[in-house]
């Protein structure tokens, strides 16, 4: 890979830059265009579901490791890691639904919490463990083979489960009265639109979305200038994940034992301060500061690179929580789709906005002078919420459960 990159240019490296970001924000969209049907299905066909989704995925991957590597199959590999991307999207609402559903039995923020530790444990194996054998045999399709074999393992395992093992609801309203497709859609849209109107729902969840789409993500130049300027070697960079995902670890523990004692408002006023104080890192980085400090670009980036990201992924944690705790049964699906939905169009927005700053201060491939004024222009649209921060509950449990029965609330 190395040998290859070697003979790449400048322009060609951007080209397929650009096209990675095309690809991202393909699959972003697609998942809000498929997030609320997730939620339909989550109501009459979860265990479906369960099965269907490993099934896309190791037809993606699998794919992958065995088609070549050439310039005719490029359409093919596109197709397959949009297909993947597809599918792990399910999985992403299909585990938000089942987590917000189960952890009403549960100790508040509990089950969300046990979530995020695996995500983040998950996240530290299958950087680590694909990074070393990407690195000893050179060879991403060996990779794409283990991924796809893993996949048929998980598959396997939930055609022998039982679906009675899950304690899934099996008396929904819209599978009990065998409403037709338009009108199932229609009364689920319907039922979707009161509950995101009720002011405990509509003001943390817009002040959430706002949150992260007013800050410009200018994450694809800072690679840029590491990997062009800097000259890092990528396996450092992508070591600073591992690390980040341990932080996201290490944050859930401790929210799990004692953030949760915090008043909401507060706490996320402070995850919003910290993520602000965060986005500096990368100014250090610019300026070369962490030199005259005598700490390596390396160690730098391996400690401190992930550290926003991290903390943006943190900070969706407490806003689960509240939603599980206000949402009423039997709609978790279809409000974690349009949740997972609204987060996915506003980190669009965002990486839109970071596109239009870093073209307006006139940052490129060949000049970064002008990069820490953007970094810092970040700095300031990351405290923006801030302003509107009232909105927020002052309580984690604050709000009341929204009942069926409220507004019409129900399938009739």
């Amino acid at each position: 890979l190395e040998k290859e990159l070697k003979h790449l240019s400048k322009e060609q490296i951007q080209q397929k830059s650009a096209v990675e970001e095309n690809l991202k924000a393909t699959q972003k969209q697609l998942k809000q265009s498929i997030a609320y049907a997730v939620g339909i299905f989550t109501i009459c066909g979860l265990f479906f579901l369960i099965i269907f989704i490993p099934f896309l995925q190791v037809i993606s991957w699998g794919t992958l490791a065995l088609i070549p590597i050439t310039g005719n199959t490029f359409p093919t590999q596109m197709a397959c890691i949009l297909l993947g991307n597809l599918g792990a999207s399910f999985t992403e609402v299909v585990s938000d639904a089942l987590v917000a559903e189960f952890s009403k039995a549960q100790k508040e923020g509990m089950l969300q919490s046990y979530a995020f530790m695996a995500l983040a444990a998950g996240g530290i194996l299958g950087n680590l463990s694909g990074g070393i054998v990407l690195l000893r045999s050179q060879q991403p399709k060996v990779m794409f083979l283990t991924f796809a074999l893993l996949l048929i393992v998980q598959l396997g395992l939930s055609l022998t489960a039982r679906e009675d093992t899950f304690n899934l609801p099996s008396n929904s309203n819209l599978c009990r009265r065998h409403y037709s497709v338009s009108e199932s859609l229609s009364k689920q849209f319907s039922n979707l639109i009161t509950i995101v109107n009720e002011e405990t729902l509509y003001h943390p969840l817009s002040w959430i979305v706002a949150s992260i789409a007013v800050v410009p993500l200018l994450s694809g130049t800072i690679f840029c200038f590491q990997t062009h300027c800097l000259k890092l070697d990528p396996a450092v960079i992508g070591l600073s994940k591992v690390i980040g995902q341990l932080m996201v670890l290490s944050a859930t523990f401790v929210y799990n034992h004692y953030m949760k004692r915090i008043h909401f408002r507060k706490l996320v006023f402070w995850l919003q301060i910290i993520y602000a104080l965060s986005l500096l890192s990368d100014l250090c980085l610019v300026n070369q500061i962490n030199i005259k400090l005598g700490i390596s670009n390396e160690a730098f980036v391996l400690c401190l690179s992930a550290l926003a990201e991290a903390v943006a992924q943190f900070k969706i944690l407490p806003f689960s929580v509240l939603f599980a705790s206000l949402c009423p049964p039997g709609y978790e699906g279809s409000l974690f789709a349009f949740f997972a939905s609204a987060l996915c169009l506003s980190s669009i927005l965002g990486g839109i906005f970071g596109v239009g700053l870093a073209s307006l201060i006139g940052v490129t491939s060949g000049d970064y002078s002008r990069l820490s004024v953007g970094i810092i222009l970040q700095f300031v649209a990351a405290l923006i919420p801030l302003g509107w921060i009232s909105y927020l509950p002052a309580m984690q449990t604050s709000g009341k459960v929204i009942k069926r029965s409220k507004k019409g609330l129900g399938m009739g």
